[in-house]
């Protein structure tokens, strides 16, 4: 199935709750709401001739000048042989999307990641905490505007170059 036939799909059950289709790019995606889109994956894994039981990956990204985080979520289905991206926009100021471990146990690290590096609060996430930086780390690093601190428990975070 091609990314237009499933937008349509997804756009006859979901209406208005799918934003925007982009089709005529490299890596063809939907963006849809973002309170949305546990139901919408949901309905994607279970759905007869989609059936996407794998998030393959799920990534976020800082749109600083925009004003809001893409969460980004690529999915494949074994057993139909096709693929789909969604992206989820949530505000800078509050970022909070339902979670889509119940769907896909994948997300659990991958929710966690975004949430460690972005500052994304995933509702419903079993066990949402830090997962690369330390529990009493002050903001996101992958945010455009991080500044990190000169140290860390009186550790330098400064290094030389390895580069020299």
């Amino acid at each position: 199935m091609d990314a237009a036939s499933i937008h349509s799909r997804l756009r006859e059950k979901f209406g208005d709750k799918i934003l925007s289709a982009e089709a005529s790019v490299k890596d063809p995606f939907l963006v849809v709401d973002a309170a949305a889109i546990r139901d919408i994956c949901a309905y994607l894994r279970d759905a007869e001739g989609l059936q996407f039981d794998v998030l393959t990956n799920q990534s976020g990204v800082d749109y600083r000048e925009q004003g809001y985080i893409e969460v980004v979520y690529h999915l494949y289905s074994y057993a139909h042989r096709h693929y789909a991206v969604l992206k989820a926009r949530v505000p800078r100021d509050a970022p909070v999307l339902p979670s889509v471990v119940t769907v896909w146990k994948a997300a659990n690290w991958l929710e966690r990641e975004i949430y460690d590096l972005l500052g994304v609060d995933f509702t419903g996430h079993p066990d949402l905490r830090r997962l690369l930086m330390p529990e009493d780390w002050v903001g996101y690093p992958l945010r455009k505007d991080f500044v990190e601190p000169e140290e860390y428990h009186g550790i330098s975070t400064s290094r030389e170059s390895l580069l020299r």
